[in-house]
């Protein structure tokens, strides 16, 4: 337990960091919407850039990975939506946006250092294929049903462009674009911009976590912990156990591909829980009480995960 803890814990404390030094005003928060934009418009989208170009495509995009993963999160999407319009009374657009939080786990921010420390390298490399897709999967199904919920929604055109607008315009999918057009034609960069490209790819995962610590002071828990703790119980264990059976049972994977899909399926719903929520106006409200509890919780759950993975 004190090995799996010894993974887990440190990047937590920078999180931690993160929360205190804004919380004791040593960091201003009016900076910290300054670093989230460094990280998520220019140090990850460096990040997932470099991963695309030397990914192995033919060794880590495998569709059994993909469903092991997409399955899992879209089964506990649903039944979040379902669990908020029966138990919780909620309307049909806040029903989506708190099931929203099952679906978009925080793959990138809390996945990528998380799995590189527990596994290395070749896991790490099988857990970009899924965050290859994991953004434009979750806001086209998160956009789609929205949409169709509402009352005042768009037609169905309308909403095929605000589906693609919301894709195209994200700086992840720019970098992964051209991350992957460079692996397909064979793009050999000098190794003076490598390095240089390295130097933002090491600054990218502790900034954005630090960064994520110091949103965190922003959410308070209020009179919604029941449907947030509906949603971290479909993030943080259902989506993992169907990725596990899925992969482990039923697809008989390699394990680094096991490890890639279950791990990162443990995450904590990430900030973009509460952008999806502010951008429709829907159950703001949970949407912060959810991220900040769903990642307080998460530091036990994602070490049973990993203890579980580690006996395999």
């Amino acid at each position: 337990m004190l090995a799996l803890l010894d993974v887990v814990i440190p990047v937590f404390l920078v999180i931690g960091a993160g929360y205190l030094a804004v919380k004791v005003k040593f960091f201003a928060d009016p900076h910290l919407d300054a670093l989230m934009n460094f990280t998520q418009h220019i140090a990850i989208p460096v990040l997932l850039f470099r991963a695309a170009l030397q990914l192995d495509l033919g060794a880590v995009f495998d569709p059994r990975l993909l469903a092991s993963f997409y399955a899992g999160n879209t089964v506990a999407f649903f039944l979040g939506i379902l669990g908020a319009r029966v138990l919780f009374k909620r309307r049909p657009g806040e029903a989506v946006a708190i099931g929203f939080g099952a679906l978009f786990s925080n793959s990138v921010i809390l996945g990528l250092p998380i799995v590189d420390r527990a596994f290395g390298p070749d896991v790490l490399a099988a857990t970009f294929a899924i965050v290859a897709i994991h953004a434009p999967f979750c806001y086209i199904l998160g956009i789609t049903v929205m949409e169709i919920s509402r009352a005042d929604g768009r037609g169905a055109i309308e909403t095929a462009r605000a589906v693609l607008q919301a894709v195209v315009r994200n700086a992840l999918m720019i970098g992964l674009a051209l991350g992957f057009l460079g692996n397909f034609s064979g793009l050999v960069l000098p190794g003076t911009v490598m390095a240089a490209v390295d130097m933002v790819v090491r600054a990218a995962l502790p900034t954005a976590l630090f960064a994520l610590g110091g949103v965190l002071t922003r959410y308070r828990m209020r009179a919604s912990l029941g449907e947030a703790g509906m949603v971290a119980t479909l993030s943080l264990v259902l989506h993992p156990g169907i990725a596990f059976l899925l992969s482990h049972y039923v697809f008989e994977l390699p394990l680094d591909f096991v490890r890639a899909a279950v791990l990162t399926a443990s995450m904590a719903p990430g900030v973009n829980t509460y952008v999806f929520a502010t951008l429709y106006k829907r159950a703001e409200d949970v949407a912060a009480s959810t991220v900040l509890l769903a990642t307080a919780v998460s530091v036990l759950s994602v070490s049973v995960w990993l203890g579980i993975l580690n006996g395999l």
